[in-house]
């Protein structure tokens, strides 16, 4: 029997952020599309990264809270007892939240009339995909005019510590865990391990954190990371830096059932440590999903594991193009769909070019972190003379009413025309700073456009504007 053939124009492989919202709009535009996924739409930050661990981390955040109020420690004079876990019942509601969002973007793929084919992509050529099912056989072939290439990124496993899923585990199985374990390793103080880490602390479990580097989110400046790094000392979480694993270690006649063996980076004579734990969390990083669908076939140029594009996602074949973490870094669902509606723009003939000012990266970590656009270091280095200005969360109302006043907002600025260069804050809930961040560099904005535009009372908010009036030598509340 041969296998049924399909035309379309757009075929999109990888239902990712970047993938659906490349369909969607495509669909608005008039392009026939077909879009290839596996697993239910949504790709890893629907199902099994950004928002599934987001409800994980405000639930072990819920608990910690209610722990504190029965220990007698709420400073709002909240008493509670009896208070206990029910993990299953956690990750239930974890799981409906990812099935609603999952189902939602199901269903919009299905309102714009874009045709949903569920197997596994293999592709065979430029122009023609194939798709299998979970067996390995062909269901069917799609011929296409252009192929976008969406399929994101995977887990990054250490040749001396492999993924076994039960005690060796990547932040996929830590999303869903059957049980707290009593003891954690967590090898990479990035943001995937320390957000996984604080709420496994909050859970209950004794957490420890393995980091090569001389100290943690060593992709943010330090400044910015030390609440971060004195919140996770508070709760107790042993800090390893500059320790790099050598090793997975047997399992401990004491009753670990996992560890590691690490030592100080960069000396190999130095003395080996022994770390027992019940679980060992690798999460070192992620890196673009290229293998397993054929893409080794293509005479596609990479940098590095990733599909070299260029500013319209275009790769080194004629309508073949690619987004989101395939592209490499950064890998933020952001990226994706903002690069994913650009390419659908170019096909249906617009003039678009993926030329961001500023794309916010946030780690929802305790207290959160937000950056967008240049540190004052990145500024100087890029040859800015800048103003740079802090407005201290201690002094910022709503940020006393939430518990939240560990941190600040701080401005970055050209000191010769007070150009707005970029954007940091940590503490409490900054996150939901970051459009304001991003809008205002996007915008091209001043310190004068941000300090005089009015800023409603009591909000978080207002502490972007004292920091860019800080920076103009006009604070009023500090």
């Amino acid at each position: 029997m041969s296998t049924p053939h399909i035309q379309t124009r757009l075929l999109i492989i990888g239902a990712g952020p970047g993938g659906y919202v490349a369909a969607i709009r495509a669909a608005q535009l008039g392009i026939a599309t077909t879009l290839v996924e596996a697993r239910a739409p949504g790709g890893t930050c629907l199902n099994i990264g950004c928002i599934p661990s987001k409800a994980l981390i405000h639930a072990a955040g819920e608990f910690a809270k209610a722990q504190a109020c029965a220990a007698g420690a709420s400073p709002l004079g909240i008493h509670a007892s009896g208070i206990t876990l029910d993990i299953a019942q956690t990750i239930a509601w974890k799981d409906g939240i990812v099935q609603r969002l999952t189902g939602g973007v199901a269903a919009l793929l299905k309102k714009h009339k874009v045709q949903l084919v569920h197997g596994w992509a293999h592709i065979v050529d430029g122009k023609t995909v194939e798709v299998r099912d979970a067996s390995g056989t062909a269901t069917q072939r799609i011929g296409c005019e252009h192929l976008l290439l969406a399929t994101g990124s995977q887990p990054m496993a250490l040749p001396a510590l492999p993924f076994d899923g039960q005690t060796v585990i990547s932040s996929t199985e830590a999303l869903s865990p059957r049980q707290v374990p009593d003891r954690l390793i967590v090898v990479g103080a990035g943001y995937i391990g320390l957000e996984l880490g604080i709420a496994y602390r909050q859970l209950g479990a004794q957490v420890t954190v393995v980091e090569a580097a001389e100290r943690i989110l060593p992709a943010y400046d330090a400044e910015l990371t030390q609440p971060v790094q004195r919140r996770l000392e508070q709760r107790g979480i042993r800090l390893y830096l500059q320790h790099q694993v050598i090793g997975a270690a047997p399992a401990s006649s004491a009753g670990g059932a996992a560890g590691v063996v690490i030592r100080p980076a960069g000396n190999a004579t130095a003395e080996a440590l022994t770390l027992q734990a019940d679980q060992v969390l690798v999460a070192v990083g992620r890196q673009p999903r290229t293998a397993g669908y054929g893409l080794e076939d293509l005479p596609i140029e990479r940098h590095g594991r990733a599909v070299r594009v260029d500013d319209q996602c275009r790769t080194s074949m004629r309508q073949v193009w690619a987004i989101g973490d395939l592209t490499g870094e950064p890998m933020l669902a952001h990226r994706a769909m903002a690069q994913g509606e650009m390419v659908a723009e170019i096909i249906a003939g617009h003039r678009r070019h993926f030329q961001p000012a500023a794309m916010a990266a946030i780690c929802f970590t305790e207290p959160e972190l937000v950056s967008a656009g240049l540190s004052p270091d990145q500024a100087q280095a890029a040859g800015h003379d800048v103003l740079s200005a802090q407005f201290p969360l201690a002094a910022n109302g709503r940020a006393m009413t939430l518990e939240g006043t560990e941190g600040f907002v701080r401005v970055v600025a050209r000191r010769s025309d007070h150009r707005i260069l970029g954007w940091q804050a940590v503490g409490g809930h900054v996150a939901e700073l970051a459009a304001a961040f991003a809008q205002s560099l996007e915008m091209g904005a001043h310190l004068e456009d941000v300090a005089h535009t009015i800023h409603a009372h009591p909000t978080l908010g207002e502490a972007i504007q004292e920091a860019a009036l800080r920076a103009l030598g006009q604070a009023l509340h500090v």
